[in-house]
């Protein structure tokens, strides 16, 4: 029962986003195809990475990542910025562009959490804070999300 709820939920805010992208994109072509969409998530999580770190964290070929990011600089959807330390690396930033695209997942994550706060009594919501932090750091402890990024959410 816990797992079949577990999916819906996720499976509900999958469905919210893919609802969302397909009814802005249904006049025109949308211009991330899917794997460029999960590319550019991996991105954004990552915080900045170099290409080679990105590359790594999808087990991917450098070459093959450069491929990918090339392809998303000329759709504007990400920058190349020199790192200050070392002028010879480029981290990877996603553009404002971007933003206004991944901004239709967060503000139903941002209304979800809304209804939560009304529906449950702040005790309540306690717990549920507490769950998803123990879920996050302890059973999720394979998957690592940049310390920056986590402070950004």
């Amino acid at each position: 029962m816990l797992s079949e709820l577990f999916w819906q939920v996720y499976l509900k805010f999958k469905l919210h986003f893919y609802q969302e992208i397909f009814e802005r994109f249904q006049d025109r072509e949308a211009s991330l195809t899917t794997v460029e969409t999960f590319a550019m998530e991996a991105i954004q999580a990552l915080d900045g990475p170099t290409i080679n770190e990105f590359a790594t964290f999808l087990k991917i070929s450098p070459s093959n990542a450069a491929y990918k990011v090339n392809n998303l600089i000329k759709k504007g959807y990400l920058h190349k910025v020199r790192s200050d330390e070392d002028k010879r690396e480029f981290h990877l930033q996603v553009s404002q562009k971007y933003m206004d695209y991944y901004d239709i997942s967060n503000q139903y994550v941002s209304s979800v959490v809304d209804r939560i706060a009304v529906r449950f009594s702040p005790e309540e919501c306690d717990q549920i804070k507490d769950f998803l932090a123990i879920i996050s750091e302890e059973l999720m402890s394979d998957v690592n999300i940049p310390p920056t990024l986590t402070n950004k959410i």
